[in-house]
Order: C-alpha cells, then structure tokens, then sequence
C-alpha cells in the first residue's frame, strides 16, 4: 500500500485526524482545542517516526502544505491551527464534526 492510501485509510477510518510534531506549539493548540470540545482525536507525530519525513512530503503533495498540524474531520483536510480555529470561531467547525 502507497504512504498517501495509508493517510487516506487515517483520515477515514479517524473523525479527526492531527499529523503532529511533539514539540509544536500549534499542533499542542489543535489538540486541546479537540480536547476541550470533548472529540477524540488520533495524533500521528511525525517528529517520532522514522518515515515523518516521508508522511510530511506525502501531506503536503495532498494538501499543498507542507507545516504541521495537518489536521483532517471526517476524512476532509482543513488545514492547519489557524484554520481549524477560524473554523470554530465561524460555529462551522462544530457542524463539519457532526455535534
């Protein structure tokens, strides 16, 4: 199986799905903000796998960007922190979760 279907197989088989690095600040920001509306969330952290770099290079071939978090709701990619947290300042984020 090809890296991206096995991001694919993430994404869909995950309602949210956070491609993370341990140490970023922004990704820390996405989880909680999934945490504090009560959604589990699967965090892949790229920075302690051996292939990260090829997940990342993959992420961004799917989504032309190329940072973390790659954050995906129900099999959708919307983006990084600063998305994902203008969608829950819009009310959209709640909706595209299904809550």
């Amino acid at each position: 199986m090809s890296l991206k279907n096995t991001i694919q197989q993430l994404v869909s088989s995950n309602k949210v799905t956070i491609f993370s690095k341990t140490y970023c600040p922004y990704c820390t920001n996405a989880k909680k903000l999934f945490a504090e509306l009560g959604v589990d969330y699967k965090a892949i952290e790229l920075d302690t796998m051996k292939e990260g770099t090829e997940y990342q290079n993959t992420l961004k071939e799917m989504t032309n960007q190329s940072t973390v978090p790659s954050v995906w709701v129900n099999g959708e990619f919307i983006g990084g922190f600063s998305d994902t947290s203008k969608l829950h300042q819009q009310g959209k984020l709640v909706s595209k979760l299904g809550l």
